[in-house]
């Protein structure tokens, strides 16, 4: 009972930025956490960064300090900045959202990146 649909994807160049975003709608009173995933050809899809149930972030690894996952005032849009790019980060990414109490998920459609070498 959670939308999610993400927007901001699209083609740039190595070092370059992109801020992609997740307007959320339904029941959302009962998520309790929301995070990125992507996933690249021949991969699997992979955690990014997340806003976790007790209000903390998690952060892959390869993109600490160079993502930033962020949420609107109203609680409505979640936003990934993504700084200094890298080819490996070309992925289509999914917004996510899990719902209280037995963990249900619910994923959006996602928005292709492409970072050019």
């Amino acid at each position: 009972q959670v939308q999610l649909v993400e927007s901001g994807g699209g083609l740039v160049q190595a070092g370059g930025s992109l801020r992609l975003s997740c307007a959320a709608s339904g029941s959302l009173s009962s998520v309790t956490a929301m995070g990125w995933y992507r996933q690249a050809p021949g991969k699997q899809r992979e955690l990014v960064a997340a806003l976790t149930s007790g209000g903390g972030t998690n952060y892959q690894d390869s993109v600490k300090g160079r993502f930033t996952i962020s949420r609107d005032n109203a609680k409505t849009t979640v936003y990934l900045q993504m700084n200094s790019l890298k080819p490996e980060d070309t992925a289509r990414y999914y917004c996510n959202a899990k719902t209280a109490p037995h963990r249900n998920d619910y994923w959006g459609q996602g928005t292709q990146v492409t970072v050019s070498s």
